[in-house]
């Protein structure tokens, strides 16, 4: 993608997520995430009803009057965006790749989070940490974290039909080629890199199509210091495939390529069941593990997704 198309790209993304985060986002998102404690605010004058345990002995002791400390919410709090930028979020079956799916989220989530005084930051991973940008505010560096995240392309099969189809060919692939970092995912080392470099607590949302394995552990110790939240983002393509006759599907991530009868029935229904227990098995880890899951569809509405998760995690919260 070249720099002016990406600018553009930027633009039309800034103008659909700010109609959206001022409508209905930004209300949502203060709504559900609370600051991390308190912090003092200043001394008052006592008043009949007010808890004694408040009462500031110091400057009751000066003054001959009983005053009473007065603490407010910590409001501010530091959203870090963990976004997978694997080979496999390349593909896209209906005019947008997954990859365009998670810019625009990104978008919501970051303009949401600095109308609230919140900072963002951001970090890029694939089979090794890309890129991390420091949490700050402002619009100039949320335009920033929307434009990294669409300017690192690593295959050209995003507008292939067939190429970069990262659903569990693994299965019915005989041969398999080592991956390079570009095009592995580890999300592992992401939630590592996350532990190292948040000192303090984050609500940290972990972007993926989770085509991973072994990495329960690692979030579920980060979900323990930190607010980790997975969004899952699959393209239906990857959980259903047409009838289409032969077709030679390619696996972005490990380089297997085989040719296929999708006239099959048995294939079409094997290819839909694995994806749907693929998708069931992620729900019970993270359920089991206390994380949040959101499902992103990049066909459609970004939004939708997101204020339904706030919503319910806002009736949790009362």
């Amino acid at each position: 993608m070249l720099a002016r198309e990406i600018i553009q790209r930027v633009r039309q993304i800034q103008i659909r997520t700010g109609r959206q985060v001022a409508n209905v986002l930004a209300g949502e998102y203060v709504s559900v995430f609370k600051g991390t404690g308190v912090e003092f605010d200043e001394v008052r004058p006592y008043i009949p009803g007010d808890d004694v345990r408040t009462i500031d002995w110091n400057v009751t002791a000066r003054t001959g009057v009983p005053y009473i400390k007065r603490y407010v919410e910590e409001r501010q709090l530091t959203v870090m965006l963990m976004i997978d930028i694997s080979a496999s979020q390349d593909f896209g079956s209906a005019g947008r790749s997954k990859r365009e799916a998670i810019a625009e989220l990104g978008a919501l989530l970051a303009f949401s989070a600095i109308q609230n005084d919140d900072k963002v930051g951001l970090t890029l991973f694939h089979g090794a940490i890309e890129q991390y940008i420091p949490p700050r505010k402002g619009q100039k560096h949320v335009l920033r974290v929307i434009r990294e995240i669409l300017a690192h392309r690593q295959s050209d099969a995003a507008n292939s039909p067939t190429g970069g189809t990262r659903s569990r060919l693994r299965f019915w692939s005989a041969r398999r080629r080592p991956r390079s970092a570009r095009q592995a995912t580890n999300i592992d080392a992401a939630m590592a890199f996350l532990l190292s470099s948040a000192k303090r607590k984050v609500v940290c949302f972990v972007v993926s199509d989770f085509f991973d394995d072994g990495f329960e552990r690692a979030m579920r110790t980060a979900n323990r210091k930190h607010d980790v939240i997975a969004v899952q983002v699959s393209d239906p393509r990857e959980k259903q495939i047409p009838n289409v006759g032969l077709l030679t599907l390619t696996d972005s991530e490990t380089g297997a390529t085989g040719l296929y009868d999708t006239s099959s029935g048995q294939f079409r229904e094997s290819f839909s069941r694995l994806a749907q227990e693929r998708t069931d098995g992620l729900a019970r880890l993270f359920r089991a593990s206390g994380i949040d899951l959101i499902h992103i569809d990049p066909t459609q509405s970004v939004a939708d997704p997101l204020i339904r998760f706030f919503r319910l995690r806002e009736r949790r919260m009362r």
